[in-house]
């Protein structure tokens, strides 16, 4: 069994309120059974052992482990060991259309990471993120907000990469199950750069860092966490495209003044 599956199985037994591991020692086969979270209350007092049914003095009872999850993330994880084990990714139905995966790019030590909803046909053409006119306008976000505030950085000092690494069809918004399979690879892309401050761009990529339903508007404009990395939401680039959309624009430009002094000042 490998660790993820041990982890979904573990979270299933806690779900349904199972609270530790019994160990039961002196089986010689090392077996240990879940516990419900009152077993734990249930520990044998020692005149227990004279009483029918007791367990006997010569016999230890079972320790009662608490059930702690294995992380997902491999020890000394690193951006390409992640692209190693995503391979040739046939997870889930979006390889069926896909030219190119789309990892990621930039500065794998980045400060600042930020995270899209998914590829679109030039990235899916490029195998590159944010490079049609959606990453146009962000590169354009990025670098003059970073000269207009004197913070001397630009695009190629921060990592961006997607909540999927494969181009949905006709762009339309990532399943539910999509985003868990490629969201196991976000989350190990997030945790080995460790950057300072994290930017979600447009309510995909907010809902899936957040686990929340509410929208950009709601969430834009002050901090949130990804664990316990600080989490800034704003909206996606594509959005700000849009020619009504120009309240959105400046509201986006405070944003990303926002995220960049904290990271960078």
């Amino acid at each position: 069994m490998d660790r993820e599956e041990l982890r979904r199985r573990l979270e299933f037994y806690r779900d349904l309120g199972m609270g530790g591991l019994y160990v039961a020692s002196g089986t010689g086969h090392g077996e240990a059974a879940v516990a419900p979270p009152e077993a734990v209350k249930r520990a044998p007092k020692p005149e227990a052992a004279a009483k029918p049914g007791a367990i006997p003095e010569s016999q230890p009872a079972p320790a009662v482990l608490p059930m702690a999850l294995p992380p997902l993330e491999p020890a000394g994880d690193t951006l390409p060991a992640i692209l190693t084990d995503i391979g040739e990714c046939t997870r889930c139905r979006l390889h069926q259309g896909r030219h190119k995966l789309v990892f990621g790019s930039g500065n794998e030590a980045a400060k600042l990471v930020f995270v899209g909803e998914g590829p679109g046909a030039d990235e899916d053409e490029q195998g590159l993120p944010f490079v049609g006119r959606a990453g146009q306008l962000l590169t354009q976000m990025i670098d003059n907000t970073a000269r207009k505030e004197g913070i001397p950085i630009s695009r190629p000092d921060v990592y961006i990469c997607n909540v999927v690494k494969c181009r949905p069809p006709e762009n339309r918004t990532p399943l539910p199950d999509e985003m868990e399979i490629c969201g196991q690879f976000l989350a190990r892309q997030l945790a080995a750069i460790r950057p300072k401050a994290i930017c979600a761009l447009g309510s995909t990529a907010a809902k899936a860092l957040l686990n929340t339903k509410d929208g950009v508007t709601k969430l834009r404009g002050k901090w949130h966490k990804w664990r316990e990395i600080p989490l800034m939401v704003t909206y996606h680039p594509s959005y700000l495209l849009r020619p009504y959309n120009q309240e959105a624009k400046k509201e986006a430009w405070e944003d990303l003044k926002k995220v960049l002094h904290y990271v960078y000042d």
